[in-house]
């Protein structure tokens, strides 16, 4: 902070000075709106507001509300369905927001849903202006349950529940594969691999130890479905002086698997929060807040999921019964007697030289690991009230100190496989011989590793003032001084954010306000006299309701627009620190010589220096309309932003002449600039229907958000025009144009040669020849569409609530459309000796020629087919039913004369469907875990 600079400081006190001597002089004797008010408080920056008094750019979720009829397991879960500007991944499509539980930089997945009390999304640059360079992209404020003035309350909530897999990989059986791979060497002119014969052995299944055809997503090593369950005690209470809130939750989920080890899987969350809040005198009140989270994962030695889409069906038996052995091998029976892995007595590893390890044997021999995280959170502040002093001062502070630290505890075991060797005697498969890989090795010893370790610190102090003049004008006023410093195990610099802010609103009989936010940022990723930026923001209000043209209208209960416009300064996009200075090296091997022979090294120049590198910008107009009708039948807000981040860094090629850099020696002075520039503009909107029909309650609620990217500037002398990021998407893919598949080789020797490797055949893709030139090649790559990166295009949600007597029936949908994705995994890409996936079926072959949708198999790298291409492009358009849910609460006269004073029973089911025309492309999972459909019964008693 020593690095603020005294202009701001000059500035803050003459802007704050004169609302503070008038308001001295004429204040009235009225209590804060702000605390008598009987509307919801919104939580803001340092500070809570009318939820009617929102100017706009902030989105707000009552979570303890939501938890009522929807039960969850994840903070962030699903609130695009009820959260305009949100996504699911960004706000506004700008990436990488920051999460503020209770104030404290924190991970939201370390917060549960029955800890929190209301989540504010702040997406506007004039609503995170006060939270400096970090929160530049956005910020999730996360609040937790506080104690209340009232008799002890205990809340017991419980739940369990299963997942169950959507849907797996389909991957052919070792006959069809043989047969296939077979195909793919013919047509790379090769001989086959496979006899007829050895395929009808695979095919038959007769003996599947000999002839194996190992399918790793079978019922023999996944289960149907596994268990979730948790129970969540929640205890608060207190009077005047002292309130306190206090939440225990433990979880406990297993996993898919059904042997070995891994049937041992599990995951385990123990949490403790409490928050208190003290009423210290009539001019002091402080709280203190702690949590603690102990968690556990422990696995089986192994990766699964990456075998099951790689590990060919016809490699190795992984487990061989003894009872194939032949009962006169002596030697194979002595062998097996010394192993240590014979599993539930009947069955012995088995491999071969090419496959001494695998992972059905990883998962029963290899041993186990244990993932072990602990966090320490801890928050405290102090709140003085200064109205001896000056009439609506008060002063308030926060410390914070969080400690996270996690490591892996393994048990390492190496074990041996056994090759068998079989013969057929009188039509009966018998093994005559073993070789044995490998060895059974158990140390016994812990073997600890990747540990690590982040320290979060985090203090700020901040005067507020609020005051009313003449009962029309309203001032309030933050000056705040505040920054956090987290130090990461293994990395050299502290993620650091300091800054100086100030935010004075004025409004006139509460329709038109005023409103000016600014911060002073430090940032040490930058030279010296270089690392402070000044960010300021202006929002305009108009609450037409109170107008008196509106005032008496039966049908416009609140209607309000806003405006801002801001520019914010950032070092979020800055990648690194000393970006900014020169960097040399010395030459790895000689390359010149003295007249006398001798050798010398030089040193290079990797790059120029630029100690004028500066903060990125994101600068902003937003506008914001909200307003409730009939009597809050209608609730709607929307909201309308253009912004533009400038001066993204790069290492130009095109703005300095080509000699500042050289290819022998490897050398360049070239230095990082800001340059680049992005824009994004877009829509949000929210809008509520409340009415009761008949005996039921309904609520039906709609959300959205819009945005489109835009490269509005970029270092780039590309040869086409077509080639040029600039005025594209931002997420945009970017590859050749397909025309289908070649039919013949006449075919391809009239079209242009394709220059990508390899020999190009009949069945192979063929691409558009861009430029003309007669030839394909990266001067062919074009823009295909938008990738959504940072979340869907468009994004929405649909959520209902009907509630009939005590029954509450809750629905969510969530949507997202828009985007583009790649079908380039493994299980799409099949070339070479991978896998074949059950898309290699629609292969193209001289018989298939006009139907085929994929082209030809290969055993080479397929460097021509397997490629970017709209060839591989799909749209990832999407409706999911993501939630539904129903609630029984018991009369409350059933209770009387009982313990429980409510109790709730629910079902429910969550990621139930997706209605999409890629819907087996978005729920089937390659190389990790599959994606689950999660239903739960629960009960929630309060005594």
């Amino acid at each position: 902070m020593k690095h603020i600079q005294i202009r701001f400081i000059y500035f803050a006190l003459f802007a704050i000075l004169p609302f503070l001597t008038e308001a001295q002089t004429t204040a009235k004797n009225e209590t804060d709106s702000l605390n008598t008010s009987k509307e919801t408080l919104v939580q803001v920056a340092y500070r809570k507001v009318a939820k009617s008094d929102l100017l706009g750019g902030v989105s707000v979720l009552n979570y303890e509300k939501l938890t009522q009829k929807n039960y969850n397991t994840y903070s962030l879960d699903n609130l695009q369905g009820y959260v305009s500007g949100w996504n699911g991944n960004s706000m506004w499509g700008m990436g990488d927001y920051l999460v503020l539980v209770d104030g404290v930089p924190r991970d939201a997945n370390n917060v549960l849903p029955t800890e929190i009390k209301q989540i504010t999304f702040l997406k506007g640059a004039s609503a995170v202006v006060l939270y400096g360079s970090r929160a530049a992209k956005g910020v999730i404020y996360i609040s937790t349950k506080r104690g209340k003035e009232e008799p002890l309350k205990v809340n017991v909530r419980a739940n369990t529940g299963f997942h169950v897999s959507k849907s797996y990989p389909k991957y052919l059986g070792s006959a069809q594969y043989m047969t296939l791979y077979n195909e793919a060497l013919t047509n790379d002119g090769l001989s086959p691999l496979y006899s007829d014969e050895d395929i009808y052995h695979y095919a038959s299944g007769s003996n599947p130890y000999r002839y194996p055809s190992v399918d790793l997503y079978s019922s023999d090593y996944l289960k149907k479905a596994y268990n979730r369950s948790d129970v969540t005690t929640e205890i608060t209470g207190g009077n005047e002086r002292a309130r306190f809130y206090t939440n225990i939750g433990y979880y406990y989920q297993g996993d898919v698997f059904k042997f070995g080890e891994a049937k041992n899987n599990n995951t385990n969350r123990l949490n403790i929060r409490g928050n208190v809040d003290l009423e210290i005198s009539d001019e002091i009140s402080a709280y203190v807040d702690a949590n603690a989270t102990f968690y556990n994962s422990r696995s089986a030695n192994g990766d699964y999921w990456s075998s099951a889409a790689s590990l060919r069906p016809n490699r190795v038996a992984p487990l061989i019964p003894l009872s194939y052995v032949d009962p006169n091998d002596l030697a194979s029976l002595a062998l097996l007697q010394s192993s240590h892995n014979i599993i539930d007595g009947k069955y012995f590893l088995g491999g071969t030289q090419a496959d001494m390890t695998n992972v059905i044997a990883d998962y029963y021999a290899a041993g186990y690991s244990k993932w072990t995280s602990r966090q320490f959170q801890f928050d405290t502040g102090i709140n003085f009230d200064l109205g001896n002093v000056l009439k609506g001062l008060a002063f308030h502070t926060q410390f914070a100190v969080d400690y996270n630290t996690s490591f892996t505890s393994s048990y390492n075991n190496t074990y041996a496989v056994y090759e068998p060797d079989w013969y057929n005697y009188n039509g009966t498969d018998v093994i005559a011989g073993l070789t044995q890989y490998n060895n059974d090795e158990k140390s016994g010893v812990q073997n600890i590793s990747g540990s690590s370790d982040r320290q979060t610190i985090d203090f700020s102090g901040y005067f507020t003032y609020n005051t009313s003049i003449n009962t029309a004008h309203h001032i309030s006023a933050i000056l705040v001084a505040s920054g956090f410093q987290q130090t990461q195990s293994t990395v050299y610099h502290k993620v650091s954010n300091a800054n100086l802010g100030l935010q004075v609103s004025y409004d006139y009989r509460s329709k038109y306000f005023v409103d000016f936010g600014a911060a002073e940022i430090h940032s040490a990723k930058l030279a010296p006299g270089h690392r402070n930026a000044f960010s300021p923001s202006l929002t305009l209000g108009w609450k037409l309701s109170n107008e008196d043209f509106l005032s008496g209208s039966s049908a416009i209960d609140n209607l309000e627009i806003s405006a801002s416009a801001s520019i914010l300064n950032s070092d979020l996009d800055i990648a690194d620190f000393y970006m900014y200075e020169a960097n040399y090296t010395q030459a790895n091997g000689a390359w010149w010589g003295w007249y006398d022979g001798a050798s010398e090294r030089s040193t290079n120049s990797k790059r120029g220096g630029n100690e004028n590198l500066t903060f990125i910008k994101r600068k902003e107009l937003s506008a914001t309309i909200k307003g409730s009708f009939w009597k809050r039948l209608i609730t709607a807000d929307a909201s309308f932003f253009v912004n533009s981040t400038e001066g993204l860094i790069i290492e130009p090629t095109t703005i300095f002449p080509n000699y500042f850099s050289t290819y022998y020696p490897e050398a360049s002075f070239i230095p990082y600039v800001n340059y680049n520039n992005d824009e994004r503009i877009g829509f949000d909107f929210n809008v509520n229907f409340n009415k009761r029909i008949g005996q039921v309650d309904f609520t039906l609620g709609v959300a959205g958000t819009y945005y489109n990217t835009k490269a509005t500037r970029r270092d780039e002398n590309n040869e086409f025009a077509y080639q040029n990021r600039q005025g594209q998407p931002i997420d945009g893919i970017w590859g050749l144009r397909s025309a289908g598949l070649f039919q013949s080789q006449d075919e391809i020797d009239n079209a242009p040669e394709q220059k990508f490797g390899g020999t190009v055949k009949p069945g192979d893709i063929k691409y558009i020849d861009q430029n003309g030139d007669n030839v394909i090649d990266d001067k062919d790559v074009v823009y295909l569409g938008r990738g959504g990166w940072y979340g869907a295009p468009f994004t929405m949600g649909v959520n209902l609530t009907a509630k009939w007597k005590n029954i509450t029936l809750f629905a969510l949908g969530t949507g997202g459309y828009g985007g583009n994705a790649l079908k380039n995994n493994s299980y799409y890409w099949v070339y070479g000796d991978r896998k074949y996936s059950e898309v290699v079926l629609d292969r193209w072959t001289e018989a298939t020629k006009t139907t085929a949708k994929y082209p030809r198999l290969t055993t080479e790298s397929g460097s021509n087919n397997f490629r970017t291409s709209d060839f591989w492009l799909y749209k990832n358009n999407r409706f999911d039913l993501a939630k539904v849910q129903i609630t029984y609460d018991l009369p409350k006269e059933r209770l009387q004369n009982s313990l429980f004073k409510d109790i709730s029973i629910y079902l429910s089911g969550a990621n139930l469907l997706t209605v999409s025309k890629e819907r087996k492309v978005l729920e089937m999972s390659v190389t990790s875990a599959p994606r689950t459909r999660f239903y739960n019964m629960g009960v929630k008693a309060v005594f």
